[in-house]
């Protein structure tokens, strides 16, 4: 009984018989099942020489993206770059002013006033390192970019808008100003 179910399994099932493919009978017919939208035909694929033009405008813009974005990220490094650079000079001001306060004042101790020059001198070394300038004032025209007024003169002798008197020094790093200077205007 066991080979008998063997031989039922081992025989293939026979392939089902195929039938021809039926034919539309009439020309109506033939329009009606091609107005059908399941039977419409795909449309045709773009022409092979369009997809190469294609891939190579979208690789041309993805390069210029790229360009655009290096050139970005560049420009937001140096302006981070100046702008701590801005931050730490404006900290060591006030260490500046009183420097140039000391060396101003008169003293007996001549150590004591070589000590204090070189410090300054080596603190405007550093300075001139990060960038930093001084904004030329007394005997220069006024501009309201650079120069803060604090007072004013009346004086013949001087030409108009003249500087006569800086209180305090003004700094800048390239275009920006981190400090106006702080003057006495004439006329």
């Amino acid at each position: 009984m066991s080979a008998k179910k063997k031989d039922e399994h081992s025989e293939p099932n026979p392939a089902p018989e195929k039938e021809p493919p039926v034919q539309p009978e009439t020309e109506a017919a033939v329009q009606s099942e091609a107005e059908t939208p399941e039977q419409e035909p795909a449309p045709a694929p773009a022409p092979a020489a369009e997809k190469p033009q294609e891939d190579s405008e979208r690789y041309l813009r993805l390069m210029a993206e790229f360009d655009n974005y290096k050139k970005r990220s560049a420009k937001e490094r140096e302006n981070i770059y100046t702008d701590v650079r801005v931050d730490t000079v404006t900290k060591f001001l006030p260490v500046f002013d009183n420097l140039e306060r000391a060396m101003k004042t008169e003293t007996a101790d001549e150590a004591f006033k070589k000590g204090v020059e070189m410090t300054f001198n080596q603190l405007m070394d550093v300075f001139k390192k990060l960038g930093v300038e001084e904004i030329e004032s007394v005997g220069k025209p006024f501009d309201p970019q650079l120069h803060n007024a604090v007072m004013h003169v009346e004086d013949e002798t001087l030409g108009e808008n003249e500087i006569v008197e800086e209180f305090q020094k003004g700094f800048k790093i390239g275009d920006k100003v981190i400090r106006f200077s702080m003057v006495k205007v004439a006329n």
